[in-house]
């Protein structure tokens, strides 16, 4: 299952970094984020609630920043399984000025899934992770912009 986006943020690419380097910021974006606690350098304990159609579930994982290249771009991989079954994936993020006051976030990931949430479908996975992955951007630009 293959995602993309590309966002627009009003700030400049140091910030919009700072941003999503920060647990508790991404914490308050990532759709069903009940916990990201630090579990080492740049790795994180996660609880995500979420669910997809009738398949509803609370997934235990980690989430790690590797392959850093400050402020430009890094990649995040997620692991997790619950009661619905498991999730893992990887995404690359790219940042780059748009000017010297808006950053363009390119991001483009890949994942898997397997147990009882694969039985939905992966055409309709795709659309809610492009959802998913819609809704924490979206969070993330208006919090950067308004200055939280």
């Amino acid at each position: 299952m293959q995602v993309e986006g590309q966002y627009t943020i009003n700030a400049p690419v140091q910030r919009v970094w700072d941003y999503l380097m920060d647990p508790m910021g991404l914490q308050a974006c990532i759709p069903g984020c009940e916990k990201l606690a630090p579990a080492g350098e740049d790795t994180y304990e996660a609880t995500l609630k979420v669910g997809v159609a009738a398949v509803k579930g609370t997934y235990q994982g980690r989430v790690a920043i590797s392959e850093k290249e400050p402020p430009n771009r890094y990649k995040m991989l997620v692991e997790g399984s619950g009661g619905p079954g498991f999730v893992r994936g990887e995404a690359i993020i790219e940042l780059m000025p748009k000017d010297t006051n808006a950053t363009i976030v390119k991001v483009k990931g890949d994942g898997q899934v397997g147990g009882t949430v694969a039985g939905v479908g992966q055409r309709m996975l795709g659309g809610v992770a492009k959802m998913l992955m819609n809704q924490m951007f979206d969070c993330v630009k208006k919090r950067i912009e308004s200055g939280q």
